[in-house]
């Protein structure tokens, strides 16, 4: 689990794709002061896993998955990546939960520059509209963001100098996409609410237990 507060910038090594996977290796001495082998490191949101490490660097394995759902298929040596250590338990939730399971991906269409703030407004699919709510917690490119704006088909975010300067929504430019992680409470409640919506007529919810489950008003026999 990670929190989207970004650590530091990483930059891409190599990235060595195969006919249906990668192997990506990113500089990153920050992530890797403590890391281990098989430690989950947080790259523009998606979760990795250590395979390989040395001073200032680590490898990681990438799933097919993750790259057709992700904009890493576009990695190359000296791009700049956000990094995120998992997080302990114990350490204060500066952002939201994030899991490094991208949802997809959303394009650039509009930037607004204020004196001291930037307004980006990206497009959002029909899948995760309903998932998208002014004022809840997205992770883009693994940055925890608060929607400020949302409409049917684009959300808006808007960032502070130091999400700028720290991260890589600093150097955007409408047209760029950028993977998304809509809020795992969100996902979770409209599962719950698909499975609710089948419940038999008779049966009888106890207010105690979660949508998606309920108790039957049928009594067994002895």
């Amino acid at each position: 689990m990670f929190t989207g507060i970004i650590e530091e910038l990483g930059e891409i090594i190599a990235w060595e794709q195969t006919a249906d996977a990668a192997r990506v290796t990113v500089k990153a001495p920050i992530a890797v002061s403590d890391a281990k082998h098989g430690d989950s490191i947080s790259v523009s949101g998606v979760c990795l896993t250590v395979i390989d490490q040395g001073d200032d660097w680590f490898t990681a394995d990438v799933m097919a998955e993750s790259i057709a759902a992700s904009t890493l298929s576009g990695l190359t040596p000296g791009t700049r990546v956000n990094l995120e250590r998992a997080a302990k338990v114990g350490d204060r939730i500066g952002g939201h939960i994030v899991q490094g399971h991208i949802d997809g991906t959303s394009g650039i269409l509009r930037i607004e520059d204020g004196s001291a703030w930037r307004v980006v407004r990206l497009s959002l699919d029909a899948e995760h509209a309903p998932l998208v709510t002014r004022k809840g917690s997205i992770a883009i490119d693994g940055i925890s963001l608060t929607v400020s704006a949302v409409g049917g088909d684009w959300f808006e975010v808007s960032l502070i100098p130091e999400t700028l300067e720290a991260t890589t929504l600093g150097s955007k430019v409408v047209g760029d996409r950028v993977n998304i992680e809509t809020d795992i409470l969100a996902r979770q409640v409209q599962r719950l609410i698909q499975f609710g919506a089948d419940d038999e007529p008779s049966s009888i919810r106890d207010p105690r237990t979660p949508i998606g489950f309920s108790i039957s008003n049928e009594r067994s026999e002895s």
